[in-house]
């Protein structure tokens, strides 16, 4: 049985994975305490998505950020918030675990990317 979805709802392909967004980093796009769902794999990655990553000087940080270029087999991240630097300036090339899709708490929306 296929859930009804109202028009112009995106449809999500699984499977999907729940993230917490902290911190002030990707504001306004997204805020602290935004939930997010993450697509693993599917299409590239692409200059402006929003990803899950891990930044290979911090391998214990799993970080939300906007994709800016690839860089050294990695992806240089940025934080919309300009005022934060707790990005690739910081701490350099990052390996991206998969592609923010939607925000479904407490505001659901597409997340989409941004031209860069």
């Amino acid at each position: 049985m296929e859930a009804d979805h109202p028009a112009g709802a995106p449809r999500l392909r699984w499977p999907l994975t729940a993230v917490l967004v902290t911190g002030p980093s990707m504001s306004p796009t997204l805020r602290h305490g935004d939930a997010v769902l993450v697509r693993p794999g599917g299409r590239a990655v692409r200059p402006g998505d929003v990803v899950v990553a891990v930044f290979r000087s911090r391998p214990d940080l799993l970080v939300v950020k906007r994709a800016v270029r690839a860089q050294d087999g990695g992806w240089w991240l940025t934080g919309d918030n300009d005022l934060v630097t707790d990005d690739s300036r910081a701490y350099g090339v990052a390996d991206v675990r998969g592609r923010v899709v939607a925000r479904y708490w407490p505001r659901p929306g597409r997340v989409r990317p941004r031209r860069l």
